[in-house]
């Protein structure tokens, strides 16, 4: 198992234990107990564990995200797949927001050569941007939130109602039938609200994963949504409750 799986397999062994052992990873996964180690205190770097003797406890808590650098890692392979199906969507010319996000982030990667106009609310997916030959970046004013790198506060939520956009693409910490679309942070509920205010199509990017979790903050109903792009391990309930919304949901399968 290469060690990015690995990492992601510790977390996912941490949001169901509060505690994990050096000596019991070490032979699940078949490495050495350094090797475990290693993993264990990269993961502590993050902010993800704090290490004690044989092993580590989680820092995981229900109402916090994992770090930006442990999402990016997960899943990457449907995240990349759902950005080149969200890609698909935008038509050249198009003004676009980009939200936060690891998903989003993918997206941002996956336009660098089109002709858009697009406003990033990440500083990851501007940095990314930054040197597209044929996007027109425009950045919001506003705060940037420690870790995320995220746009929030007053500021970009004036600057995002001060404009109209073709497409949104919104990023998401859960959705589901019961609770819709949810986020941990809750000045970030204000900015995707505020987001899918200014938009004519909304576009939600996530990879299945979400539709098994509901965060702290409710940003909007099912109905605010026009387009779900997800990979092929959504639940059939999640997904014929989306159609039933009235939302087209378009899924992404690995290549064969």
């Amino acid at each position: 198992m290469e060690s990015a799986d690995r990492i992601r397999a510790i977390m996912g062994a941490l949001r169901t234990s509060d505690s994990v052992s050096v000596t019991e990873l070490a032979a699940l996964y078949q490495v050495s107990e350094m090797t475990i180690r290693r993993d264990l205190d990269e993961l502590a770097q993050q902010g993800v564990v704090r290490r004690v003797r044989g092993g580590a406890l989680s820092l995981l808590l229900r109402g916090e995200e994992p770090p930006f650098g442990v999402r990016e890692r997960e899943a990457i392979d449907a995240k990349r797949r759902i950005a080149a199906e969200v890609a698909g969507l935008l038509a050249e010319g198009e003004a676009v927001l980009l939200d936060g996000g690891t998903t989003v982030l993918e997206v941002a990667r996956a336009i660098r050569e089109r002709r858009l106009t697009v406003l990033p609310l990440a500083l990851q997916a501007a940095q990314e941007l930054a040197t597209a030959p044929r996007v027109r970046l425009v950045l919001p004013g506003g705060e940037v939130r420690h870790g995320e790198m995220n746009f929030v506060g007053p500021l970009t939520e004036t600057s995002i109602k001060a404009l109209r956009f073709d497409t949104a693409v919104i990023g998401c910490c859960g959705l589901s039938a019961e609770h819709g679309l949810t986020a941990h942070d809750l000045p970030e509920v204000a900015i995707k609200q505020a987001a899918i205010t200014s938009a004519r199509r909304v576009v939600v990017a996530c990879d299945s994963g979400k539709f098994t979790r509901t965060a702290f903050g409710a940003v909007c109903p099912l109905d605010r949504l026009d387009v779900v792009v997800t990979d092929d391990g959504i639940p059939q309930d999640q997904h014929d409750a989306l159609a039933a919304a009235g939302v087209t949901v378009r899924t992404t399968t690995p290549a064969p």
